[in-house]
């Protein structure tokens, strides 16, 4: 079994999401993929699309950009909800011009008080060169006090580089490792 919060981070195309969908899958009960990307292009549509079409029947998705946290106030014990991911949720509010604090704390406080199982997924975006811009500069930071946040909170987190996790806190449960 594995904790209430767990965290998946890794980089693009790092094998992230597919971890956190078996660990998901792992947990038994109703399965709901908690998508905050948007398709508001052509090629995110597809890889929207693309996603949707591997995980499979069996998974409810809801599609909320912005207000995780209203979504996980209405979740329920025996539910087990995919947040993919905390970085697109980021980028999402950054570009809204919403307060950043505020929301990480209603995210934190969301997660805290949600009753069903959070297996959040994160992107690293702190381990390349300095952005030469003030706002891709502003999301490193922001993602990774974000990603810090949610650690100290999350029972389990795991990092995945070239698909291989890496467990950094807590137990990856049998099978996964």
């Amino acid at each position: 079994m594995f904790p209430r919060l767990s965290l998946v981070l890794g980089g693009a195309r790092s094998g992230k999401s597919a971890l956190a969908e078996r660990l998901v899958a792992l947990s038994g009960g109703e399965k709901i993929y908690l998508a905050t990307g948007q398709g508001l292009d052509e090629e995110m549509a597809e890889r929207i699309a693309r996603h949707r079409a591997a995980r499979g029947p069996g998974w409810r998705t809801i599609e909320e950009p912005r207000a995780v946290a209203s979504v996980l106030g209405g979740l329920r014990e025996g539910q087990t909800v995919l947040l993919d991911c905390a970085s697109l949720w980021l980028s999402n509010h950054l570009l809204n011009g919403s307060d950043i604090a505020a929301e990480a704390a209603a995210l934190e406080d969301a997660l805290g008080a949600c009753p069903a199982r959070v297996v959040v997924v994160s992107g690293e975006a702190g381990m390349g060169i300095v952005p030469e811009n003030a706002l891709a500069r502003r999301f490193r930071d922001e993602q990774g006090l974000l990603n810090q946040r949610l650690a100290a909170r999350a029972g389990l987190v795991v990092t995945v580089i070239a698909g291989l996790p890496l467990v950094l806190k807590g137990t990856l449960p049998e099978g996964l490792a």
